[in-house]
């Protein structure tokens, strides 16, 4: 089985927070969420993955190394791919054309969620989907009677479906995928859509050819697109986790209250503190005299005298005598 992640994007809506990293690669519950995406993944996946292709802008070096080590920790073979011009999420799969073959799973790395990954042999693929209040801002799927998707609608005014898709799928034949995809490339301009070339496009091509495509409904699916979703993703894996989440035995808290579920990440020091509930602390940050609770905080940071809930503080930044709810960015200072 083949894996696919398309990443590019650098998430404008979470700005200040990934102005010095690209959002996939922003930490909550003390990992990258594309680590916790693909880890996942991995562990419901009901086989492993061969390959794992990263579809990523210029990121550097350093994030293509860390990228390849995160797919070989998983037992796979780790690929780059580069997308250089935002043309759509069919146009990221293509980047990533030669591992759409075989079995393939398609994952865009901007959200996490819950599933159960049981995946039915005799359908062509699964599309994962959430059942939400207004879908007017989503893709949604319309099913027939027997339960197979018949439709695709791309953020209709009138719902007409309230499943939305979440960016995850699931394909038993990568190769037909990636047929349907190069067709749309091939077809330039006539086949985007807001100068996009768009995934269910392909979805529908193949439908219309016979493909019975199942949906995969999710538990729970956490976004990660702005500031406010960001933190409460944060609190709702910490909750995931459950006693896993907790201070490090190479953090120092001393004098303080933590109210469970929180990370205390490696070199972090929390000292005359109250944290907790759902808070995540970064590798050498120091908190002193502090109240922090639902907030996620950045590592090699400093809090002093500060009362923060719904707060997300990046690395480097030095926050001092607030109480609000903040947004601060890397290399940042709020006194």
């Amino acid at each position: 089985m083949n894996l696919i992640i398309p990443m590019a994007g650098r998430g404008s809506r979470l700005r200040p927070h990934t102005l010095t990293v690209p959002k996939p690669l922003v930490h909550v519950a003390g990992k990258p969420i594309v680590q916790h995406l693909v880890e996942d993944l991995a562990a419901m996946s009901p086989r492993p993955f061969k390959n794992i292709a990263f579809v990523i802008g210029d990121f550097g070096e350093q994030v293509e190394s860390d990228l390849l080590s995160l797919a070989e920790q998983l037992g796979a073979q780790g690929h780059i791919c580069h997308q250089d011009q935002p043309l759509g999420t069919a146009h990221a799969v293509w980047c990533a054309r030669e591992w759409v073959d075989g079995e393939t799973v398609v994952a865009f790395a901007d959200t996490l969620f819950r599933a159960d990954f049981t995946l039915d042999g005799a359908a062509d693929g699964h599309i994962f989907v959430k059942r939400i209040e207004d879908p007017r801002q989503f893709g949604v799927v319309v099913l027939d009677a027997e339960g197979t998707i018949a439709e695709y609608a791309e953020k209709p005014e009138t719902p007409v479906s309230n499943l939305a898709m979440i960016g995850i799928y699931h394909f038993s034949d990568g190769a037909a995928l990636q047929r349907e995809i190069q067709g749309l490339i091939d077809n330039g301009a006539e086949a985007m859509k807001g100068g996009e070339y768009q995934l269910p496009d392909a979805f529908r091509a193949l439908t219309s050819q016979g493909a019975r495509f199942l949906p995969g409904e999710v538990s729970a699916w956490m976004d990660c697109g702005n500031r406010q979703v960001t933190v409460e993703t944060n609190g709702r894996m910490l909750e995931f986790m459950g006693e896993k989440a907790t201070a490090s035995p190479e953090a120092t808290v001393e004098d303080s209250v933590i109210i469970p579920p929180c990370i205390i990440q490696d070199g972090a020091v929390v000292r005359g503190s109250i944290v907790g509930p759902r808070v995540t602390i970064g590798p050498r940050t120091v908190v002193e005299r502090s109240v922090l609770s639902d907030s996620l905080i950045g590592s090699d940071s400093s809090l002093s005298g500060v009362n923060l809930a719904g707060s997300m503080i990046g690395n480097h930044a030095v926050v001092s005598r607030r109480s609000e709810d903040l947004s601060l960015g890397d290399f940042s200072a709020s006194e």
